[in-house]
Parts: C-alpha cells; sequence; structure tokens
C-alpha cells in the first residue's frame, strides 16, 4: 500500500526534524530532502503538499539557497515557514529587505492576530502567542496574496494565496512556544492538502515487513544486536519478516546493566532466529583494566566490540545482507541520502572489514525514535526494552570513572538499579527523559555502625530533555532522593556517600565522561 506523502523541502533550519515529526503525528507521511534535490525526483513523489523550511539566510542575497520557480506550477499547495515564507514572497514577485527596528526584526514569543477565514487558522482562536525568529521584512506581498496574520510591530507576519493554496508564516508553528500551531500544520495537511491521515505504525509494519520480504528473498542477513531501542526493534522486525534467516550476534561486555543481557536474551525468545549470545566479559575487562582516560576507554570498547562480532560473524559465513539500526536523525543529520556519511556516522565503532555481504539494510531509515518505540510495541516487544532510556555504546565503563574492575561494576550495578527501583515506585519515569547511577573514583571518610568507613562516593544523574542538546537537571522530590541513598548506603557495600548533580546541559554534558 502506497500513502500519501508530503515533502519538506530542507532549506538549513534548525527545527527541520521536528516538523517532519509534527506531520507525522497528525498522521501523513513525509519526507525531509534537501533543497538541492533535482525536481524530477521531488514531482515522482507525487507529494500531496510541499513545506519549505526555516534556514539562517537572507533571501535576497544571490548566494542563498532558492528553489526552481516551476515548483509553483504543479498545482501542490506549499506551506513556506520563516525564510520558506520569505523565499515563497521572493519567488513569486513580491520584495524581502533586511528588517529595521520599526518593520518588526522579531525573536521569540510574540503576540500576534489571525484571520481565522484563512484555512490555516480555520477554528482557531483569533490570537495567541507565535514564536518568531526573523531579521528581514516583506516590503511587498506577491500579487495575488493577502495578510491573514499580523503583530503590533510586523503587518505581515502570515500571507495566503487561497486560490493557489500558498501560505507563508514568518513564525515557526512546530514548536511548542506557537499556540495552536500544531493545529494551524494539521489544517494545512487536512484543510489545504486534503490529507486522509492514511499513516499509521501498524500500517507501516505489514508495509515493512512485505518490503524486507522482497528485498531478502531467501538470503541470510546478519545483525550486530546491542540491547538499545533501535537495534532491538530492527532486530524484531527482521525477525518478523524473515525467521531464521537472521542471525544476531549480541556481544555481552560485561558492561550492561543490572540483568540487562537476560532480558534481551528472554525478549527474543518469540522468534524463531539465530541468536548469538556472546559472553565477552573476561575479554573487555582484561583489556580495559589499569586504563582511566574516557576517550581511551571508547576506543579500547569500539575495537574489542567489533573483533568479538567479526569472530562471531566468521563461524556463520557468508552472508548477504548487514543489518544496521539507523534512524531517521542519524540519515538527516549526515547529509541526508549519502550513505557513504551514515556509514562512518552511526554504526558500531565502523564496519566490520572481513564480514563479507553484499549489501547494508537499515530497516529503520525512515522513522522518528518515539515511531521506532512505537514499532517496537506493534511488534510485541516487551515494553521494559521499548522504553529503554538512551544508553551509551561503551555501557557502564563511561560511568565508573577511573580504573574499571568487576568489583566496582557490580557495586555500580546494583546502586543503579536501587535509583531506577525507587524512581519507578515513585511513579516519576515519565517525569524525566535519562537518570542513571555514576560511581565516582573519590573516596570520602566515612561512619558505619562503630567504625569508620573510606569508601565511594556515587553520583545521581537525571535530566529533562526533548532534543537530548540541550537539558535541565530533573527535580525529584527530596523524600525521593532520600529513600534512594538510605537504600544504597544499607544495601550496597563500599558506598558510603550520595551526592546529586544539579548541572543543566550545557556547561556540563549529560554522561560524566
Amino acid at each position: 500500500m502506497s500513502h500519501q506523502t508530503v515533502i519538506i523541502l530542507d532549506f538549513g533550519g534548525q527545527y527541520n526534524q521536528l516538523i517532519a515529526r509534527r506531520v507525522r503525528e497528525h498522521g501523513v507521511y513525509c519526507e525531509v530532502k534537501p533543497y538541492t534535490t533535482p525536481l524530477a525526483d521531488l514531482r515522482a513523489i507525487d507529494p500531496i503538499g510541499i513545506i519549505f523550511t526555516g534556514g539562517p539566510n537572507s533571501v535576497y542575497l544571490e548566494t542563498s539557497p532558492h528553489v526552481d520557480p516551476d515548483i509553483f506550477t504543479w498545482g501542490v499547495p506549499i506551506l513556506g515557514i520563516c525564510y520558506g515564507c520569505q523565499l515563497i514572497a521572493h519567488t513569486l514577485g513580491g520584495k524581502v529587505v533586511a528588517a529595521a527596528e520599526d518593520t518588526a526584526r522579531e525573536y521569540g514569543k510574540t503576540e500576534t492576530y489571525f484571520d481565522t477565514k484563512c484555512r490555516l487558522f480555520k477554528g482557531l482562536p483569533a490570537e495567541g502567542i507565535t514564536w518568531m525568529s526573523h531579521g528581514d521584512y516583506m516590503e511587498k506581498v506577491p500579487e495575488g496574496f493577502v495578510l491573514t496574520a499580523r503583530s503590533d510591530a510586523c503587518p505581515n507576519v502570515a500571507i495566503a494565496d487561497e486560490t493557489r493554496g500558498f501560505y507563508g508564516v514568518q513564525y515557526h508553528p512546530e514548536v511548542n512556544h506557537t499556540e495552536h500551531g500544531t493545529d494551524m500544520i494539521r489544517n494545512f495537511l487536512y484543510e489545504v492538502c486534503g490529507a486522509a491521515g492514511d499513516w499509521s505504525m501498524s500500517g507501516y509494519k505489514e508495509t515493512a515487513v512485505q518490503a524486507l520480504r522482497e528485498k531478502i528473498g531467501d538470503g541470510k542477513v546478519l545483525l550486530a544486536l546491542s540491547g538499545g531501542v533501535d537495534s532491538s526493534v530492527a532486530a524484531a522486525l527482521l525477525a518478523e519478516a524473515v525467521g531464521n534467516q537472521l542471525t544476531c550476534v549480541f556481544v555481552d561486555h560485561g558492561l550492561m546493566r543490572l540483568n540487562e543481557g537476560d532480558e534481551v536474551e528472554a525478549a527474543f525468545s518469540q522468534w524463531d532466529i539465530n541468536f548469538v549470545r556472546s559472553d565477552a566479559e573476561e575479554l573487555f575487562l582484561s583489556r580495559l583494566a589499569g586504563t582511566t582516560e574516557p576517550e581511551a576507554k571508547r576506543k579500547i570498547i569500539g575495537e574489542e566490540f567489533i573483533r568479538v562480532f567479526e569472530a562471531e560473524a566468521k563461524k556463520i559465513g557468508r552472508v548477504d545482507y548487514l543489518a544496521q539500526g539507523t534512524i531517521y536523525p542519524d540519515v538527516i543529520e549526515s547529509g541526508a541520502g549519502d550513505a557513504a556519511v551514515i556509514k562512518s556516522h552511526h554504526n558500531v565503532g565502523g564496519l566490520p572489514d572481513c564480514v563479507d555481504f553484499k549489501e547494508i539494510v537499515e530497516p529503520l531509515r525512515l522513522l522518528f525514535k518515539d515511531e521506532v518505540r512505537q514499532l517496537g510495541r506493534e511488534l510485541a516487544l516487551p515494553e521494559y526494552l521499548v522504553s529503554r532510556q538512551p544508553f551509551p555504546g561503551p555501557g557502564l565503563a563511561v560511568r565508573c570513572i577511573g580504573d574499571i574492575t568487576k568489583e566496582k561494576l557490580d557495586t555500580l550495578r546494583l546502586a543503579d538499579f536501587i535509583f531506577r527501583d525507587e524512581i519507578a515506585k515513585a511513579g516519576l519515569e515519565r517525569t524525566m527523559d535519562q537518570y542513571f547511577a555514576v560511581l565516582t573514583n573519590m573516596r570520602s571518610v566515612g561512619v558505619q555502625g562503630d567504625g569508620r568507613t573510606y569508601d565511594y562516593t556515587l553520583a545521581l544523574r537525571s535530566v529533562t530533555t526533548t532534543d537530548f542538546m540541550t537539558a535541565d537537571w530533573t527535580r525529584i522530590p527530596y523524600e525521593v532522593l532520600d529513600r534512594v541513598s538510605v537504600r544504597i548506603v544499607n544495601e550496597v557495600p563500599h558506598i558510603n556517600r550520595i551526592v546529586y548533580d544539579i548541572t543543566s546541559k550545557p556547561p556540563a554534558t549529560i554522561e560524566w565522561e
């Protein structure tokens, strides 16, 4: 089944992935394409609508990204956001100039007034806050367009040519700061483009399974399973599609959280696949012994991972496909569609040289993270895997400061488990995006019973974030922190002090190493 598609033409805006997510949240499939994509390629997609994104440039400069005016003759509705709005005006004969103070150079939250007769604002309040970000001004609006929104400083916050289905807005409807912004996107999709809302995860699952069967035929597939969300869902989708033609190699490096290796193995017992769990804990620990520098730890783990994976792959012999859990944000960030960049950027530390395969399969390359989780649920993967928080490839090695020993890892595993257990008992998982314990290398004097102790300090970290680019430390209630602290000090040997990290990102990173 083919679904309706909206094309998001990327002019370098910082919110492009967010626009795409908003469109899909409304049940409409979309893809982000660079503005340099040949028109013939875009036309072949047969889109029901096109969205021009924002971007950092000024449209009147020769060097700025432009679009072939032919796109306006297709009879396909177009929504321009910020730069995209100015591009529509500029290309269709309007005039855009640098804004002076009195012609609205606007940034941030702005009170805006809408003409609700315009299809974009149908059924919405006549005024509200929008999130502005523009230093240019549409001095002359192109012929056929009317002004449909304004602010106190700017008469033309939105323009529309309803006959042709062209709309431009000077603000960002896709961000949360814009009131009813996602309703405006919905209006564009349903009122203007006539969307049917035929994009759903269960439908996508069926299509993807079918497509994988056709592509792979009776070929063999090999996948390196890390136990994270992406690789697990990719494995489940392939298992559903080709069953025992799939071999998953799960390298258990001994740096996982408590019981995690067993949980991953149990999750895949429902499919008839070749599941290889390679117990490499001793190997990794002996290679890491004495290494304290974070980058050096990462490098050793990356190299060792590939070595173990290669050794297991050699036992299988030739395979037709190597599968990877690359997801859409990785693809967009590494220069949409440039496979060479993606390969080096996103997989387990580089491709194994001696694994003999014909082609790479990336079954999730069109999905966002929240969609990958949804797909995992459709595939009946257990919730503990699907809702697993981001976990670094090197695992607990980067949460155990200084030298790594099995004893320190076991201490950290137990403490980390207690922290997560208490957060779950308090029903707070949904209020934070990533939370974990860090075993510091700092020792201090304490009192336990009648004796003095000289033991480790454990740090707790929890952040709340939407995009992981910036993050705020979570305000966990004191009584919950107190329970965590009391339990860890009583139940975990070698820890006599607990601290809570109250630093946001920036200036700190989320992980400690």
